[in-house]
């Protein structure tokens, strides 16, 4: 891991377009928030930046690159509970709480800006507005919870993989990194089956009968939406749960 480098503006960063989603942030509002961008570190595959059960953790905006948080159970088996991509926050319960309840490990090389919990409250106090927009952020990310628990619990694998791989595309249109076509994607189907409670086996299979049936293509990482709107009606994908329609404040 390298030393923090100094980051002189978030204006056209993923972190900034995913909360003027929720928000319309001014520009002392902007301005604010590149005081969380100020510590930008440096993360390799397989280097933790999250450590379950460490105590007075921060927290990171995720700049560049994928990561997937994740727990072991006592047992020392793995669940991983989300993936996170540019724009997210990275254990902000870890910073609120003072114990990570979860480790979060790189899948790519990441740059992720850290984030300690005197800073995150002080830029809260100072702009009310800006904390709200992480407020409704963290809010959609609980929403994508409760739809995980939906597949796992009532979902069939098809239409779970499908419901899975739209929200992925939504979350990364957010902050630009897809449209209705796909995009890039470095998951592998071990990370799928982790993630959606399936064998590697079985995400093999879905994944071919999506391909033959017209619907979606995922090789050489990258996620192809080849009947957009079909795939949108197999999965029953509701999107409003994101709550993409606009800034809800002005």
């Amino acid at each position: 891991m390298k030393e923090p480098t100094a980051v002189l503006s978030v204006q056209d960063s993923p972190f900034a377009r995913k909360l003027s989603a929720f928000v319309r942030l001014s520009q002392e509002e902007m301005e604010a928030m590149s005081d969380l961008y100020r510590r930008r570190r440096h993360f390799t595959v397989g280097s933790d930046m999250i450590h379950q059960g460490q105590k007075d953790q921060c927290a990171y905006v995720l700049a560049s690159g994928w990561a997937s948080s994740y727990k072991i159970l006592p047992d020392g088996s793995r669940q991983i509970v989300d993936f996170q991509i540019p724009g997210d926050f990275l254990g902000l319960r870890s910073v609120l709480f003072r114990t990570s309840d979860h480790n979060v490990e790189p899948l790519t090389p990441v740059q992720a800006s850290e984030v300690q919990q005197k800073d995150l409250l002080d830029v809260f106090g100072r702009t009310p507005r800006l904390a709200t927009a992480v407020l409704w952020a963290a809010s959609r990310d609980e929403a994508m919870v409760v739809e995980r628990l939906v597949d796992l619990g009532r979902r069939s694998a098809s239409v779970r993989m499908a419901h899975f791989l739209l929200e992925l595309g939504s979350r990364l249109r957010m902050v630009g990194l897809a449209d209705k076509t796909g995009y890039a994607c470095p998951l592998s189907q071990y990370l799928l089956a982790d993630a959606l409670g399936l064998s590697a086996v079985h995400v093999n299979r879905v994944l071919r009968e999506l391909r033959e049936e017209g619907l979606l293509t995922f090789q050489r990482g990258r996620v192809s939406f080849d009947d957009y709107d079909g795939l949108v009606a197999h999965a029953e994908f509701d999107r409003s749960y994101l709550d993409l329609d606009g800034p809800l404040l002005g």
